[in-house]
């Protein structure tokens, strides 16, 4: 059944808009308060972190307002990675753990991300019941008198995630001679990701660590890649570092100023766990949305892949159920349970300076491990009904996934978050796929 407020990764939208409202994070705090409410004893301890958009400031507020007033008590973390605030919702014991942030979108949108007291993004039932709740009447369940929650700003705790970053790398090793350029998105990171850098070894030089409000992932970060290629080619740096808004993703640049994405990011790290025999299981985990070509890698290798949907919380999902500890998507978003419960775009950048820094070899030797399938993704938008499921649309579908046969993948999906169709194919043979995927639009498009 589709969800009125919770998509893929959360709750996002336009700030002030339908879903993303003060209204609408109140209701999401004093929901998710009550629904977990019930696991604990005693008062509830809710960690708060952010990005740096301007809607941040209101949609913090509003939800210190809904968790208080059912009772629970709130930490504030201020501007903090996403990883971060799942990795300080288990260090500090808290019950609950809230990003406030849209991750690589534009300022003016926002989002809510929720973590377990395990670090853990909540399940679709757990989000199923909180959306119920929200348009309930909630003012009999209110608390009162001193049962009313408080709040505070909490100051410092950003250094022990600094701490825990450096931590995951080893001790033998240190960045000293690599000269790194990190580019911060305007966003979370931006205190951060340079003093882990830095206090590592390396020669840091930044790239978007003056956020405004209204600059975040403005023409830098994991989305914008030109100023950092560019950067990178100028200063003759080693790496480029490029993170999203709220860090919990990463994309490379090596020296030449080649684009290295979230999956050649994960076979360097899966072949340097499977070396070292950290790779539990030989198994990675993607979505459907990887290259075919990292599959037949990873294969080579003797590491076997497991495909999700697409989310990086359906992908930890999936770690977890098989004891999996490496996990990602095509996007950069990398998660490590060695480490971690959720994406970090630093930690994985850290992985990746690790095996340079022990091999010695330039990062573009490294971090090109297979040459991608041609693959092409195109959107049709709908105006309703259900595209998928017209008879052209299905005769299309089997024809294409016939002419492809096993030299390739076809995938098409509805948009988690859009009236949108998502057609996806890949192959060796690169015209065909093209010719495919704008046949299969046509199609799509005239039954939509």
């Amino acid at each position: 059944m589709a969800r009125k407020y919770f998509g893929t990764d959360g709750i996002r939208g336009r700030a002030n808009g339908r879903a993303m409202t003060p209204e609408v994070a109140m209701r999401v705090g004093m929901a998710t308060g009550l629904v977990l409410a019930a696991d604990h004893e005693g008062r509830q301890r809710i960690v708060i972190g952010k990005d740096t958009r301007l809607s941040g400031y209101m949609l913090e507020t509003a939800m210190v307002a809904g968790f208080t007033a059912v009772g629970a008590d709130v930490f504030l973390l201020g501007p903090m990675p996403t990883p971060a605030v799942a990795m300080l919702t288990r260090s500090l014991r808290a019950d609950i753990g809230v990003m406030i942030s849209a991750s690589h979108n534009a300022y003016d949108d926002n989002g809510i991300k929720i973590f377990g007291a395990d670090g853990f993004k909540l399940s679709d039932d757990v989000e199923a019941r909180i959306e119920r709740l929200m348009d309930s009447d909630l003012t009999r369940r209110l608390a009162t008198g001193a049962d009313i929650g408080r709040a505070k700003r909490v100051e410092g705790d950003r250094f022990r995630y600094v701490e825990f970053a450096k931590r995951t790398f080893p001790r033998t090793l240190s960045l000293d001679g690599l000269r790194v350029v990190v580019d911060c998105a305007n966003g979370a990171a931006y205190r951060v990701a340079p003093d882990v850098l830095w206090e590592l070894g390396a020669e840091v030089m930044t790239l978007g660590v003056e956020p405004d409000g209204l600059n975040i992932n403005r023409d830098c970060g994991s989305t914008s890649l030109e100023a950092i290629r560019a950067k990178v080619l100028e200063v003759r740096a080693d790496i480029g570092i490029a993170l999203d808004g709220d860090a919990d993703r990463v994309i490379i640049i090596d020296e030449k100023g080649k684009v290295v994405d979230g999956d050649q990011l994960l076979s360097v790290i899966a072949a340097s766990w499977l070396r070292s025999e950290r790779l539990k299981h030989a198994t990675v985990v993607a979505t459907v949305m990887s290259n075919l070509g990292m599959e037949r890698y990873l294969e080579s290798i003797g590491v076997n892949l497991i495909r999700t949907k697409v989310g990086d919380r359906y992908v930890a999902e999936e770690m977890r159920a098989g004891g999996y500890n490496i996990g990602g998507e095509q996007s950069g978003h990398i998660i490590l349970t060695d480490y971690t419960t959720t994406g970090d775009g630093l930690l994985a950048a850290l992985e990746v300076l690790s095996v340079v820094a022990q091999s010695g070899k330039r990062v573009s030797e490294i971090c090109h491990r297979f040459e991608p399938v041609p693959q092409i993704l195109k959107n049709v938008r709908f105006n309703g009904g259900k595209p998928l499921e017209a008879p052209a649309v299905t005769a299309a579908i089997s024809s294409a996934e016939e002419k492809l046969g096993s030299a390739g993948r076809l995938l098409i999906r509805p948009s988690g978050t859009e009236p949108l169709i998502r057609i996806m194919a890949e192959g060796d043979d690169a015209a065909l796929v093209s010719a495919l995927v704008d046949e299969l639009c046509e199609v799509v498009s005239a039954n939509g």
